[in-house]
């Protein structure tokens, strides 16, 4: 008559190498977090501000470049070329984004603007 061996005690898993992949996990998306304050651009919509006065002060951003007034202008002239249409800082400068434009640019052309000390940009669509 054949016996069949005695069955064996049932082993419990080791969590050790589970807690090693949680703690591995853990370092990994610590390390690829960004921590820290995103940048707020403050851009008004039109029509939230006070009232426009002077030349035509228009920023237009399009897919191939940007113009101002409707003339074709190069980004780093463009401060220079709104300070012979601004009489103070705080005039309204207009900024437009055409269709197909990115988003980055439009960003990127009001801090630029900011910067260089124009506290009034305005976004119309």
């Amino acid at each position: 008559m054949d016996l069949a061996p005695p069955p064996r005690p049932r082993r419990r898993p080791s969590l050790t190498p589970m807690i090693d992949v949680v703690f591995l996990l853990l370092v990994f998306f610590m390390l690829a977090s960004r921590f820290g304050l995103d940048d707020v651009l403050p851009v008004p919509l039109a029509g939230s501000g006070a009232g426009y006065s002077g030349p035509p002060r228009l920023v237009e951003l399009r897919p191939g470049g940007l113009t101002l007034n409707g003339m074709a202008t190069d980004p780093a002239a463009l401060p220079a070329a709104l300070a012979d249409l601004t009489e103070t800082p705080g005039d309204t400068i207009v900024l437009r984004g055409a269709e197909g434009t990115k988003l980055q640019a439009v960003v990127s052309v009001a801090t630029a603007l900011r910067q260089a000390g124009f506290t009034s940009v305005v976004l119309v669509e």
